[in-house]
């Protein structure tokens, strides 16, 4: 058997330490599967004495990620602290320039810097691998940059973010609001402290941006996605929706079109026989379709130590398998250099379905003057209801109360509903702001 393949591991938290502990209680089988062993050498942390589950006095401690990045003593560098600059970007730099092989679970950092770390991981000739940046547990990456290499992907979407998509779940299912779906939440630790990030759809959109260079073989385009995310949806929408037959989820959508690459993160209503419709908590899900293959669903758990720790040591596993002066396959399944730059698509012309539910004031002639709104901008509409809104959502100083007029449309331009909504709101009968959702074929 080979030399063993040297770890070393920066960041120790929790998926850290289930990265080492998997290495340990299952390094029997990783040698026999790698044909070498797995060793963990070196690691890397804030605090040496912080109380953690896996021993790791007998390796060697570094108290800068930088240093461990360089050391003699490892072939393979695992970034796990988090943060798209500081001590990430600057160890995974330092083990790509001292010819490391690197893994790193790290979104945010390959969002913004994805493509400048692949250039560097090519000249050195070594790998950066990053199943756990995306979808947790689910092997998207490897499936899109390595199994449909012969498919010509034509859209890819997914629940990408396991908080809100608990959230969503916990409203529907208890009738709860936002606020309390969120406290609880938190205090199951699926969301942060501050979950901005997450409800806001940065952290979707981070990983959307990923799967698209991927998908298209363009350049990463973090900064061109249009992003909304779900802290307006109401138990009223939810409600409203699953009447009609649909489902709201967060979804992160890019797709081809005739004027470029579409990138989008909002709440999407998907219908609720679909396959993507029945994922429900924490649980994520990413969808392809491919010209050869068709469609691609594949689900599973979107975070936690033990889902992401088995990501990794999949990556770490593929570099212990690889011959050294063998010229490694590119990051992001298409050379560097060959990559295109990103066209963004026009988004105002995205075209589809719409829901459209607006609080408005209980008086004759609202309903048909809505309607004739939406005549306007040519927008035909395949439902129209209006009743009044659940108890929860009236104040108890509007007099008269608020009636809700929930519109599905056929498919239109999202310019057109905007045009329509703008007339609307100038008409005066509008309680609020209006709830556009689009919905999803």
């Amino acid at each position: 058997m080979s030399t063993p393949l040297r770890i070393g591991i920066a960041g120790l938290g929790t998926v850290g330490a289930s990265l080492a502990n998997l290495i340990h209680k299952k390094q029997n089988l990783l040698a026999d599967r790698c044909g070498r062993a797995l060793s963990i050498t070196a690691v890397s942390a804030r605090d040496r004495t912080k109380s953690r589950d896996c021993d790791f006095q007998q390796m060697q401690w570094f108290d800068d990620p930088v240093d461990l990045a360089k050391s003699a003593d490892i072939d393979c560098f695992v970034e796990l602290i988090g943060g798209e600059e500081g001590p990430a970007r600057q160890s995974i730099s330092a083990a790509l320039e001292a010819g490391k092989h690197v893994v790193t679970a790290n979104k945010a950092l390959l969002a913004k810097h994805g493509i400048e770390l692949a250039v560097m991981a090519e000249r050195a000739g070594v790998l950066l691998n990053f199943e756990a940046a995306v979808a947790g547990g689910i092997p998207i990456i490897k499936t899109m940059r390595e199994s449909l290499t012969a498919n010509s992907v034509e859209r890819v979407y997914g629940i990408l973010n396991g908080t809100c998509n608990y959230i969503l779940t916990r409203m529907e299912n208890e009738g709860l609001t936002f606020e309390a779906c969120l406290k609880d939440a938190q205090r199951l630790g699926y969301a942060e402290a501050d979950p901005t990030f997450d409800i806001e759809g940065n952290d979707t959109a981070h990983k959307l941006a990923i799967l698209c260079s991927l998908a298209f073989g363009t350049v990463i385009a973090a900064d061109e996605i249009y992003v909304e995310g779900i802290t307006s949806i109401t138990y009223d929408d939810i409600s409203a929706a699953k009447e009609l037959g649909y489902r709201i989820k967060l979804l992160g959508v890019a797709q081809l079109t005739d004027s470029g690459v579409e990138q989008r993160v909002h709440p999407t209503m998907v219908p609720l026989e679909s396959t993507i419709a029945q994922i429900s908590g924490v649980t994520n899900a990413v969808a392809i379709d491919a010209d050869i293959v068709g469609q691609l669903i594949m689900s599973g758990p979107g975070a936690g130590g033990d889902a992401t720790a088995s990501a990794v040591a999949g990556d770490i596993s593929d570099i212990a398998k690889s011959k050294p002066g063998i010229q490694h396959g590119p990051a992001f399944g298409t050379p560097t250099n060959a990559l295109q730059p990103y066209r963004r698509a026009r988004m105002r012309a995205h075209e589809g379905g719409y829901f459209v539910r607006l609080s408005v004031s209980d008086e004759a002639g609202v309903f048909a003057s809505v309607a004739t709104r939406m005549a306007e901008e040519n927008i035909s509409l395949q439902s129209i209801v209006q009743h009044q809104l659940t108890d929860n959502s009236i104040q108890p100083d509007q007099q008269p109360k608020p009636q809700q007029i929930v519109l599905i449309t056929h498919e239109t331009t999202e310019l057109a509903i905007r045009l329509a909504l703008k007339n609307i709101e100038t008409d005066g009968h509008l309680n609020g702001q209006a709830q556009m959702i689009r919905i999803e074929k």
